[in-house]
């Protein structure tokens, strides 16, 4: 990998998982009650030998990079030419913001050209899965491609949100189209199709040619799956594509794209289920991220009042949430979340430093970090009286924000 420049786009709005990401970086919203979802990108780097890094933020860029100065920045060793870095826009090479993912990138071709390496890596910042990058980069060296997709097989009624990919006998890509309306099959499953997971290794060169023509065409999107990758395959480029090789050790491969708030509640609340499908106590392939320095999670009364006990059954308790005589099912409850008597939880996501008062009932809901819910709040359990206060998902999800304005 020392030859090898990394690249992670952290940069997106995240405009499907409003509100909560209307101050905050996708990347940097909490997943898994103590995690962000940059440091599973990330901890795949770090278990890969990727110590070179360089994060392109753009939108809410504060939250991210205060997130990596904090959390990440002490595992790298500058002596050792070793880097993680946050990088807003430059504006060097024009005064734009970032326009696509393919645009994000040569906007910081200083950077590509500066590091003088034989390949660039490019991910996304904001998709959950385990993935050693080693692999990747020994089937791209050994195959002498211009580009290498990883790709993924996912059911074909979810492919028509990706970028679906052909190929030929020797899994050199054929075709490419983003978000089809009625995507291309898997050879002898019409099932599943063949989706782009937004991990791209590139031959550096090869990245500059096409990124400095795609700047060239005013009809272009500046996008890497509407306009880099046909582009290469309509000019006879070698891509590669990469079947995803499942670090996670479960039976079906792993990948979520948690883009929305339904994603992203269903990948959240799997993980309190006796057999998860994303294992978060691998040794082998542990995931990293930076945790407060807060005391450990406790729940308080069992005095002989069955209506007052603090306990919580088949969730996840971060450092110093406190359960004082509140009951709490089948939910994720994020660093110092006070939960107070008589309340009662259930299958919900709460996120840092909410504070829920007496004598209230949750369900089916996100509460956003820092809210405050008001003794005896009914949420999740009259659905007009949601739908006129809080936002409500497609599939009856609330989420609670103290900036729905």
């Amino acid at each position: 990998m020392e030859k090898t420049i990394t690249m992670i786009m952290a940069g997106g709005r995240g405009k499907r998982l409003f509100p909560l990401t209307k101050q905050c970086a996708k990347p940097a919203i909490r997943f898994g009650g103590i995690y962000r979802i940059i440091d599973f990108t990330l901890s795949n780097c770090l278990n890969s030998g990727i110590r070179r890094i360089y994060l392109l933020t753009q939108y809410a860029s504060t939250s991210v990079e205060r997130y990596i100065r904090h959390g990440w920045a002490m595992l790298f060793r500058s002596e050792f030419h070793e880097i993680i870095e946050t990088r807003p826009p430059q504006h060097v090479i024009d005064g734009e913001w970032y326009q696509g993912t393919a645009h994000c990138i040569y906007m910081n071709m200083d950077l590509v050209r500066q590091e003088r390496q034989e390949n660039v890596l490019i991910l996304s910042g904001d998709h959950i899965y385990k993935m050693d990058y080693r692999k990747m980069l020994e089937y791209h060296r050994d195959e002498k491609a211009d580009l290498t997709i990883a790709c993924v097989d996912l059911p074909i009624e979810n492919a028509r949100n990706m970028g679906v990919i052909g190929i030929d006998e020797d899994s050199r890509v054929v075709s490419f189209e983003e978000k089809p309306e009625n995507p291309q099959s898997v050879p002898g499953d019409a099932s599943k199709a063949l989706c782009n997971m937004g991990v791209y290794l590139f031959r550096t060169h090869a990245l500059i040619d096409a990124l400095k023509k795609d700047a060239a065409d005013n009809t272009s999107e500046h996008d890497f799956g509407r306009n880099i990758i046909p582009s290469l395959l309509k000019a006879g480029a070698k891509v590669m594509c990469y079947s995803f090789w499942d670090e996670n050790k479960k039976a079906s491969k792993y990948w979520r794209d948690i883009g929305t708030i339904d994603a992203y509640y269903e990948a959240n609340i799997d993980l309190v289920e006796i057999d998860p499908l994303f294992n978060l106590y691998d040794n082998e392939w542990p995931v990293r991220g930076f945790f407060p320095q807060s005391p450990p999670a406790k729940t308080v009364f069992n005095w002989g009042n069955e209506n007052r006990v603090g306990i919580a059954l088949d969730s996840l308790l971060s450092p110093g949430v406190i359960i004082s005589g509140g009951r709490v099912e089948h939910s994720i409850l994020s660093p110092n979340v006070k939960v107070h008597s008589y309340s009662q939880i259930y299958n919900s996501i709460l996120l840092d430093n909410v504070e829920i008062g007496r004598n209230c009932f949750i369900r089916n809901a996100i509460i956003d970090s820092e809210v405050t819910i008001l003794p005896g709040t009914h949420i999740g359990l009259h659905p007009e009286w949601d739908h006129s206060n809080y936002t409500v998902s497609d599939r009856g999800i609330v989420v609670v924000t103290n900036r729905d304005d």
